[in-house]
């Protein structure tokens, strides 16, 4: 199954004087390297990968797994927050860009056989 990449546009919060800074993301998913995650790629950060359901749930109503938080911000917006050993780092993105990503994960996801 190919993977999904998907760049997209979102806001950098940070405690800073710079306050929400525009940054160009990437999205990926690879059902071959592992089928229930999504990763996320910041400039100057590592990769973040996590669970892709706790991106589903976060778009609806607050959700957590280990560090990461993801919740809905008003009706356009939702936030993921990656809390890390050395601080937050909080991402705000349109929803309708994480949306339309998940659709296409689910076209390559591989089927659950019982």
């Amino acid at each position: 199954m190919p993977a999904v990449e998907q760049y997209a546009r979102a806001h950098l919060v940070t405690d800073s004087s710079e306050g929400h800074r525009a940054v160009p993301v990437v999205l990926r998913y690879d059902p071959e390297a592992d089928p229930h995650a999504v990763r996320i790629d910041l400039p100057d950060a590592p990769h973040r990968v996590f669970a892709r359901q706790l991106l589903e749930r976060g778009l609806r109503a607050p959700a957590t797994s280990g560090g990461v938080h993801v919740w809905p911000c008003g009706r356009v917006q939702t936030v993921v927050e990656f809390h890390e050993g050395d601080g937050v780092t909080v991402v705000q993105f349109d929803a309708s860009a994480l949306i339309r990503f998940l659709r296409r994960t689910r076209t390559t996801a591989t089927p659950v056989t019982r």
